[in-house]
This record gives C-alpha cells, structure tokens and sequence, in this order.
C-alpha cells in the first residue's frame, strides 16, 4: 500500500471506515470537516482495538491506553505503532486495517490543526477511549460464556454519555469555533442539549443492539431496572425475553424520545441559511426516530436475527426529503414531533395490549 497522505486519510479511507456518517461530514462546513473527519478515524481506530476479540481483553486494554497517549502527545520512537501492526492490523478486515497502518499519517495530521482544533480533537478522543476502557474493564472476554449488566440508571447515563453525548459536546465547539454565531445566545443550554442529542443517539443504538450485545456478555440494561421487572441479565436469551422485558423497553424509549426532544430544540436552534449544518443533525435525529419506531413495532426486539434497521433505501429517502425541509422549522419540528407521536402511540398501544 502507498504511504497514506492527508488527502487519502479524509477522504477515500474516511469514506470507506465512517459508512452512513460519512453523509454527514460531507454536508459540513468546510472548516469543520478536518477537525471532525479526525476526530472520527482516530477514535476509530481505538473502537477498532477495543473490538478486536480475537486479542485478550487485557492487550486490548493495554493497546487502547497506548493510543490514548499517543494522540495525547507522547513520542515513544514508534514503538505502538510496530506493535500494533504486528498484533492489530494482521486480524482485521482490508478497511480498519488500512486504518491502522495509517495511524501514523493521522498522528501527523492531527500535529497540522490549529491549537484549538488539535485541542479538541485530544479531548473528545480521551473521552471517548474511556468510554472504550468502560467496557474493557466492566464486561468480561466476549467469549467466556458469563454477562454483567451496568449497575443502576446513574451508570447508564454516565456511559452514554462518554460514548456519545461527548460528541454533541465536541460538536458545539467545532460549530462555535468554525461558524461562530450559529448558535447565539444561551451557550449552557445548547451544550445541555447537545449533549442529550448524542445520548438519544446512543440508547437507541443500545436498545437496537441488545440481543446482540447480550451475547458477547454485555448486557447495558441496568441490573436496578432488570430487578424490578423481575429479570436477570441470563433470563434477557430465553425466548420470551422480548416479551417479558417490554416494560423496560418502554421505560428507556420514553427516556429516550425526551433526549430526542432536547435534539430537535438543538437542530432548531441553528439558523435555516446555515443548511449543511441543520442538515447534519437532521439526519441522526430522522433516521434515529424511524430506528425507534420500527424497534417498538418489534416483538422480538431482543432476537439478534431480527435486529431493528432501518432498509438503505429509507435512509436515502431521509435523506433527500430532509434536504427539501430543511429550510423550514415548521416541516422539520412537524416531521419529528410525528415520528415521536407515533413511536409514543406504539408504547401505549402495546402497554394495553
């Protein structure tokens, strides 16, 4: 493989690593999609680390803290990166594995941003690695047969918010330092709001994941919440799980339609001819809400085979009307509002029945 380049980094491997986020990044001012793209290979790249479960969760562990430091500043003469090419990168697929030789190129990079930006970037990468490290170090081996489930609702919403709702934190600084003004007045609340829009985003990936997630031992339903329902973490794979746990699903769908709430106010907030920002969190809040709605329609939400996803062609529909609405705030709130109304309509439905 050619040495990678700046060029390459943030854009044909960012294309093929970021998937249906790359949608957004291109919709981005231009000033914030370098600092954005980064931010997203780097951490990355420590999600790729994190998952490699074909390496001890210990070296994984060890790994992560390593890049950790690196994209922090530390020099160890190249040291992590041969090590990481040699444990790593061999055990991956072509993509994330061109992702992890390229690490170096995106260290460089990340040494061109402005201070600021580099700043930035560090932060969100720390945060999110610890989140990464959360689950290292609370979960056991994907392949040790045993579950643990987080503890009570405080941990719940400290994880998510280190494993998202960090990144509605980032995202309001790359906004108010690339397109100062955006935002306004009243900069506590729309951190606050940005913050629980990557929590809506995060419980709604954790509940669509669940089934999934319960079997490689992590079970991110809180045992507090399971007790109540009577539940253990083990009982969530017999087959009537889906059934007995829907009082807790509708518990956290509530919880997390009032995130999404807080995320629409958030998207609303910035001005209609600021489109490509509007449209950048149009997108996760539009395809987020149908995730919901089809996850509530399922009766065997925690059946792995029958996970909750949203067809790509939906998504490019999503994505082409948004695109015709967002100018308008009355369209943009009707269209969410709708899809929440519907969402709560099905938990009420269901709860009778």
């Amino acid at each position: 493989m050619p040495t990678p380049n700046r060029a390459f980094l943030l854009g044909p491997l960012l294309k093929r690593v970021s998937r249906s986020f790359y949608l957004t990044l291109r919709v981005l001012p231009a000033g914030m999609r370098d600092p954005v793209g980064l931010a997203y290979l780097l951490a990355r790249a420590a999600d790729t680390i994190a998952d490699t479960t074909l390496i001890a969760p210990e070296q994984r562990l060890q790994l992560l803290l390593a890049l950790r430091a690196q994209v922090d500043g530390a020099d160890d003469g190249g040291a992590f990166a041969r090590r990481l090419a040699a444990d790593v990168a061999p055990r991956q697929v072509s993509d994330e594995k061109v992702l992890l030789e390229s690490l170096g190129c995106a260290l460089a990079v990340l040494a061109q941003l402005s201070e600021a930006d580099r700043a930035a970037v560090r932060d969100i990468v720390s945060t999110l690695s610890t989140g990464m490290e959360f689950d290292l170090r609370t979960f056991p081996d994907e392949h040790s047969g045993r579950i643990a489930a987080l503890r009570d609702d405080e941990e719940l919403d400290r994880y998510t918010y280190l494993v998202a709702g960090c990144v509605g934190e980032f995202w309001t600084r790359m906004t108010d330092a690339h397109v100062p003004g955006t935002f306004g007045g009243e900069q506590a609340s729309i951190m606050s709001r940005g913050i629980r829009f990557g929590k809506a985003l995060q419980m709604t990936n954790i509940l669509r994941d669940c089934g999934k997630d319960l079997r490689i031992g992590r079970c991110y339903l809180p045992a507090t919440m399971l007790a109540h329902e009577g539940l253990t973490p083990a009982e969530l794979l017999l087959p009537d799980a889906s059934q007995r746990a829907r009082p807790l699903l509708r518990e956290l769908v509530e919880r997390t339609l009032a995130h999404f709430r807080a995320a629409v106010d958030y998207m609303l907030a910035i001005p209609p001819t600021s489109l490509r920002l509007r449209l950048a969190c149009a997108w996760p809040i539009l395809i987020g809400l149908e995730t919901l709605r089809l996850l509530v329609n399922n009766d065997a939400w925690l059946d792995p085979a029958r996970v909750s996803k949203l067809p790509r062609g939906r998504v490019y529909r999503i994505v082409a009307y948004s695109s015709l609405a967002a100018p308008s705030n009355r369209l943009l709130r009707g269209w969410a509002e709708r899809l929440i109304a519907e969402i709560g309509a099905c938990l009420e439905a269901r709860a009778i029945d």
